[in-house]
């Protein structure tokens, strides 16, 4: 029963995209989260728990969908899950501000449903536009509860949680008939939703972020911009910290004088060193650009960046769709694959999964921007990083643009996307994102891959094998311009790609001295090589065919070594 905390309810959460679902969601659950897939389903699904007076909830976050009578992925998982009756209670979460279209959804969700709870969010923002909202009149229209909230500012939660109860512990009401849920939501909105003040600056601004003339430079600046302030502001913080774990090298190593000489090195040269290499590479760089890239996101840019990238995408082939996919790709390879779920048709699918890893994802971040060093400095450095991020896109599209006219040739399909509204940035939830859950949880990652390969790779230096291994790749490593030693390093950081500065540095024992042609050839290898393991793996879940994968792996590895071998003869050609 319901207050003796001895039952679990699910309550699910769904709503158009851009609705501050997730918001919402992490406001109500915290940090009790996990994600999994629901039974016969691809389409991941967060769920968390909420313990309270009201007993043990665990909301559900379902896909954000416009409808339930579509044929995407998400909107098919949406409608069998409302209709499976796996829910105690539907959360119906729209936007404040554009209310008319999100309750196209909200009726879909009435018809099949009986226990449904309306979540009117992003209150704060609609109120500052002049929106005003009579929940009374709209929960008689719709014959349920109706809630006003502002989930970022946790404004209305107790009553939204509240109601769920209510809805649960009560009988079910008496369904509504909808039988043309797009004529009567115009109507409903005319009588409940009084429009606020036109704002002409939104627009103006609106049109400038997405022309063609201007927002294609824009956004290549301020991509500029986060890439400068990430080299200048990662200096620093790099040597300091390499510095803080050197000392810590030298306590440790008084501290473990008892040990056996092997265990001993096995622990300080092996398994502290390589970690202590990775988070000081890698870290500093992360902390600076995660809250500057989340900065964009939480404004609304990253979709009017996608949209810029739309008619290029089609001009080469590809799918609209995949260009958010590529967005996706900066962050994590892995995850731009998985964001592949979102193109309907599955050759345009699986165009975008093969093409993902091209773009440089955070963890070739520190390697690029260290590489960039050797070739240029200050804003010129972080010129060349920028210019790698638009070589990745550049050669995803020529590949997406082959592939579209020979193995994988299609129609293309049709590309809808909602442009949100442009918001100011939430520094606190910013900083918790990227921080938390990018910065902390990506370096987490790269640990417990760190850790245990710093031992098995130790092992193989004290057995001699890892300098037979960088002889045997060097004549190969010289003809991409590059040499044995930076080519095993490369082979040994499958398992994450922020273990490749540091195995250069352990393989090579003598630091890192690199000619500005191998810096090139090293930098452009970087953006176009076999993804990491992780990514490898989750190709291979969601297509679930090795050739498809060993495909995706290739492909970005035969456009780095004829990319570097050309660059190797013409900068040793016009070099003298």
């Amino acid at each position: 029963m319901i207050g003796d905390g001895t039952q679990k309810r699910t309550i699910a959460l769904v709503g158009n995209p851009n609705v501050g679902k997730s918001t919402l969601f992490n406001a109500l659950t915290g940090l009790r989260r996990h994600t999994g897939n629901w039974s016969g389903k691809t389409v991941d699904i967060a769920a968390g728990q909420l313990r309270g007076s009201h007993g043990a909830w665990e909301f559900v976050d379902l896909p954000g969908t416009y409808s339930l009578i579509g044929q995407s992925e998400e909107e098919r998982l949406a409608a069998a899950y409302i209709e499976s009756g796996t829910a105690d209670c539907v959360v119906v979460v729209c936007d404040g501000s554009a209310l008319e279209r999100n309750l196209i959804l909200t009726l879909q969700i009435l018809q099949r449903t009986e226990r449904v709870v309306v979540c009117i969010n992003l209150m704060d923002e609609a109120r500052q536009q002049g929106v005003q909202i009579d929940s009374r009149k709209l929960s008689d229209l719709l014959g349920v509860p109706v809630v006003l909230t502002a989930a970022a500012r946790n404004d209305g939660l107790k009553e939204l949680l509240s109601e769920i109860h209510y809805a649960m512990a009560s009988p079910p009401p008496l369904q509504k008939t909808w039988e043309n849920p797009v004529q009567q939501a115009q109507s409903i909105a005319a009588q409940c939703v009084s429009q606020g003040r036109f704002e002409p600056w939104r627009l103006a601004l609106d049109k400038i972020l997405v022309s063609r003339r201007r927002g294609l430079p824009i956004m290549l600046m301020l991509l500029f911009f986060i890439l400068w302030l990430t080299v200048w502001g990662a200096n620093a913080p790099a040597m300091w910290l390499q510095n803080l774990f050197d000392r810590g090298y030298f306590h440790l190593s008084g501290l473990m004088y008892g040990l056996p000489w092997w265990l001993r090195q096995l622990l300080l040269d092996g398994i502290y060193a390589t970690a202590a290499r990775v988070i000081a590479v890698m870290l500093p760089p992360m902390a600076i650009f995660f809250p500057l890239f989340t900065i964009l996101e939480d404004v609304g840019y990253l979709p009017r960046m996608a949209f810029l990238l739309d008619s290029k995408m089609r001009r080469c082939g590809g799918c609209g769709k995949q260009a958010l996919t590529l967005c996706m790709g900066l962050g994590c390879n892995a995850v731009g694959v998985m964001g592949c779920r979102i193109i309907d048709s599955p050759r345009e699918r699986r165009l975008a999964i093969l093409t993902n890893s091209m773009v440089p994802c955070n963890g070739r971040f520190p390697a690029l921007i260290l590489l960039a060093g050797f070739c240029c400095t200050g804003a010129l450095s972080a010129l060349a990083v920028a210019g790698c991020v638009v070589l990745g896109v550049l050669g995803a599209m020529a590949v997406s643009g082959v592939l579209s006219k020979t193995a994988l040739r299609h129609t293309s399909s049709v590309f809808l996307m909602e442009l949100p509204p442009l918001r100011k940035p939430r520094l606190g939830q910013i900083l918790v994102r990227s921080l938390l859950d990018r910065t902390l949880h990506v370096a987490g990652r790269a640990l417990s891959v760190a850790a245990p390969a710093g031992a098995v790779y130790w092992l193989l230096q004290q057995l001699g094998l890892l300098p037979m291994m960088a002889d045997f790749l060097d004549p190969f490593g010289r003809l991409l311009g590059m040499n044995g030693v930076i080519l095993l390093a490369f082979a040994l950081a499958l398992p994450a790609n922020e273990l490749l500065i540091p195995l250069i540095l352990m393989v090579d024992g003598r630091g890192l001295e690199l000619s500005e042609v191998t810096a090139v050839c090293t930098m452009v290898f970087t953006v176009f090589h076999w993804p990491c393991s992780t990514t490898i793996l989750t190709i291979y879940k969601e297509t679930g065919s090795i050739k498809t994968t060993a495909v995706a792996v290739a492909l970005p590895t035969a456009v780095g070594m004829g990319l570097c071998m050309m660059l190797n003869w013409l900068l040793q050609y016009f070099g003298g």
